[in-house]
């Protein structure tokens, strides 16, 4: 009998921790954020600046028809709604959410906004061509055209390795042409070409 009053105890306190493991519930209407985030997710440190093309979850509590998930347009905004259009790019997720929080308190008494980088799309860059892996890449603060050809694979057998190059897209619409001639960079002649990558750069291996 006290065998069987054991397992029962048991039994009880292991459901208790089970419960207590799966965290806080959800509040009515709330999603759970890490659900939903990928890995390409913004860093969390406050530092991250936004840019057009991210995609941005909005979530007011308590006002489904307000929270959502948005990009933010080639223009740098995006648009809500009661208070539509904002600014968002060049804004940290912490400002952008006080600033929709401001617009809001024209309508709403109190608007607890949460802004959150669901998905990193403008800082990256992209590598074409003849290369082993082409493709988008996460762009850091210190990525080169050498760490871009690292980073999708090296060359194929054909690549014309000295006469790759970078296109830039400037703030007018244009694009500027960066030659980089890997067989000189390699051998520390024109380091200069090995330049620090911004978003949307290309690196073109012909």
């Amino acid at each position: 009998m006290a065998a069987c009053l054991l397992l029962v105890l048991s039994a009880a306190c292991w459901g208790q921790n089970a419960d207590s493991g799966s965290g806080g519930k959800a509040a009515p209407g709330e999603t759970s954020a890490a659900s939903k985030v990928p890995s390409s997710r913004a860093p969390s440190d406050g530092t991250y600046i936004i840019g057009p093309d991210d995609l941005l979850a909005i979530n007011v509590w308590k006002e489904p028809e307000i929270s959502r998930s948005i990009p933010v347009r080639s223009d740098g905004r995006i648009s809500l709604p009661l208070i539509g259009e904002v600014q968002a790019a060049g804004e940290t997720p912490r400002q952008l959410q006080e600033e929709i929080s401001k617009k809001l308190q024209s309508y709403i008494s109190e608007p607890d906004v949460a802004v959150i980088v669901q998905e990193v799309r403008s800082h990256r860059f992209n590598v074409l061509g003849q290369v082993n892996h082409p493709g988008a890449y996460l762009l850091t603060n210190t990525t080169t055209i050498l760490d871009a050809i690292a980073m999708a694979g090296g060359f194929k057998d054909f690549a014309k390795q000295k006469s790759i190059y970078l296109l830039r897209q400037n703030a007018d619409g244009t694009q500027t042409r960066l030659p980089f001639n890997y067989k000189d960079v390699v051998k520390g002649k024109k380091i200069e070409q090995n330049v620090r990558l911004q978003p949307r750069d290309t690196v073109v291996v012909p």
